[in-house]
């Protein structure tokens, strides 16, 4: 489960009812949301919400690095809490499900010199694609 609330709240992030509903929305697991799931589910905890509220959140929560943008695909962006532990993803190319990786090694030495162009390499985003079982029983 991902520490979103306490990583906030240990930031002194002024956390208003609107803010700390969008937070608890997004914190967990595996969590990778669209900005319209998080409003979905924040509505149903706080009616009052309102969407524009929800992207701004999203955008100051990612602003602050707490919260990663992840567009594995041509859908919707989604938000992911897991902002300080280093993980691929693993995508679901027919319903987009995604879950959260860590593969041993480090794909940063698995690139050769040969293939770096001369690039100082300070990161790399690993995105593996398959069918889930979920999927793979219909």
């Amino acid at each position: 489960m991902s520490d979103l609330l306490e990583r906030l709240r240990g930031r002194g992030w002024r956390m208003t009812a609107q803010r700390r509903v969008v937070a608890e929305v997004l914190d967990g697991e595996h969590v990778h949301l669209t900005a319209d799931e998080v409003h979905t589910r924040a509505v149903a905890k706080l009616p009052e919400i309102s969407r524009a509220t929800v992207y701004n959140t999203l955008g100051e929560l990612v602003t602050l690095g707490e919260v990663l943008e992840v567009a594995t695909d041509k859908r919707a962006k989604r938000y992911d809490p897991n902002a300080h532990q280093p993980h691929h993803h693993l995508v679901c190319a027919q319903c987009g499900a995604i879950r959260d990786v860590h593969p041993t090694g480090n794909p940063l030495s698995d690139l050769p010199d040969s293939e770096r162009f001369g690039f100082t390499v300070s990161d790399v985003e690993v995105t593996y694609r398959g069918v889930c079982p979920n999927c793979a029983a219909a």
